[in-house]
């Protein structure tokens, strides 16, 4: 995806005194290592942190020395997979914010002034390039980033955002890490945390008749957490796992690692991880344990509809898995596709579209461009209020001196006191005979992320 409409890619265009000015971002790959960034375990929409008990946004917002005022520019950098293990989730992230800008700028800007953006590339865990994609964004005065897709990713600069008073806003870590990680109250996403997406995983698998388990799980926060919370779910449910495997994702081979489940005959297979799961599937097909005859099911992270088409028709057929988010309408799907006509895949999309709306808004309600006055009003514009789903009418309504409610494509949102979705929906999906799995989901199933 390009910077802009009209950018090539490394620009971006920034409103300045009445007219764009294009800039230039050196190429991510030149940056220097950061050995902190190098050390993290790849995640892709989970990953870790401090523990230590998180700030509400509203608490933190209050607590904290006066903000600097912004500079009646909102601009929203992009911190997203262009390369690296979640490279996939990459064109649909990028065109629901292209959309979301769009669609802000032609309702008449932020604060009276178009809206400017600046796209970068995450990568992952095994480079760099994010830690320096971040300072590239704080010198060109973003004052919040979208990103990463990647948990870890996100973990790895939080410190960097959040420090120098930008919101840091997820539309797809789901590490439950990130609920109470040390934020200052500017980390916000409308991924759902983990916990829901393994209690609806767990449920599928037990309603499927499945009462053994066999868990292969990539080794870091997110494939551990996933695997814990589809074992409790399970297990409570009546279902035994049989046993669970969490494997190095970098592992040239996983024959050892299917053995292990293979000796326990589990009658479903949870696979958890990233594009090393077809790797992980080869193995289980060269040792007989195949979608037709034992059950297996994926999670976001490895449901992709590229890893698995080289592979012989049929390999995934049948097979089961779970994405956070409602289903997103045609017509939205529709818009992202004039912007981008390769869009293959929509994971995320809405969510990406939702949290540049919301930062919008937050800003349009604080009238004020900062992050910290962004981050004081963001739970604000979710709740509460009348009701409103697109940045034309609840911009409206907020210039009426009205409080607003933003429903957003992904969902209600309404953020709770940690900036995470208070309600969220998972999609169930079903692969078919191409190995590609369908666009409209079997099912969607809504919870409380409490519950």
């Amino acid at each position: 995806m390009l910077n802009s409409e009209n950018a090539a890619e490394g620009e971006f265009l920034r409103w300045d005194k009445g007219s764009f000015l294009m800039i230039r971002i050196a190429p991510a790959g030149r940056m220097l290592a950061v050995a902190a960034a190098a050390s993290l375990a790849l995640t892709a929409c989970g990953g870790g942190g401090d523990t230590a008990a998180q700030e509400s946004p509203s608490s933190a917002a209050s607590s904290a020395a006066p903000a600097a005022k912004g500079d009646g520019t909102l601009t929203l950098g992009t911190l997203l997979p262009q390369t690296g293990s979640l490279a996939f989730l990459g064109p649909p992230e990028f065109a629901g914010v292209d959309q979301a800008v769009k669609e802000i700028n032609e309702a008449g800007g932020v604060l009276g002034k178009p809206v400017a953006k600046i796209h970068t590339d995450s990568g992952d865990t095994t480079t760099n390039i994010a830690a320096q994609s971040v300072d590239k964004l704080i010198s060109q005065k973003a004052d919040a980033i979208i990103g990463a897709a990647s948990s870890s990713v996100s973990e790895s600069v939080v410190d960097k955002i959040t420090g120098a008073g930008l919101v840091q806003f997820s539309p797809a870590n789901t590490s439950d890490k990130f609920t109470t990680i040390k934020d200052d109250g500017l980390y916000f996403r409308t991924a759902p945390p983990d916990k829901l997406q393994g209690r609806v995983l767990a449920d599928l698998i037990v309603a499927d008749g499945n009462d053994s388990i066999g868990i292969l799980a990539m080794q870091d926060s997110y494939g551990s957490g996933l695997a814990d919370q589809v074992t409790t779910t399970a297990e409570a449910a009546g279902a035994q796992v049989v046993e669970r495997v969490d494997y190095d994702p970098k592992a040239a081979d996983f024959s050892a690692d299917v053995a292990k489940i293979k000796a326990k005959s589990p009658k479903a297979i949870v696979l958890i991880g990233f594009e090393e799961g077809a790797k992980v599937i080869q193995e289980l097909v060269k040792q007989g344990l195949s979608a037709d005859k034992v059950k297996w099911y994926l999670v976001d992270g490895n449901m992709s509809n590229a890893n698995y088409l080289d592979m012989p028709k049929g390999t995934l057929e049948g097979v089961k898995g779970t994405i956070p988010g409602a289903e997103a309408p045609t017509a939205f799907r529709d818009k992202l596709m004039k912007l981008d006509p390769e869009l293959d895949d929509f994971t995320y999309a809405a969510e990406s579209y939702d949290a540049a709306i919301l930062i919008a808004l937050a800003a349009e309600a604080a009238k004020d461009d900062s992050g910290r006055s962004i981050a004081g009003k963001l739970a604000e514009v979710s709740k509460g209020g009348e009701k409103c789903k697109d940045f034309k009418t609840c911009a409206e309504l907020l210039k009426a001196g009205k409080d607003i409610d933003f429903d957003g494509v992904s969902g209600p949102i309404e953020f709770d006191d940690a900036g995470d979705p208070a309600v969220a929906t998972i999609g169930v999906y079903q692969y078919g005979g191409d190995n590609k799995y369908a666009a409209k989901a079997l099912e969607y199933r809504t919870g409380n992320i409490a519950g």
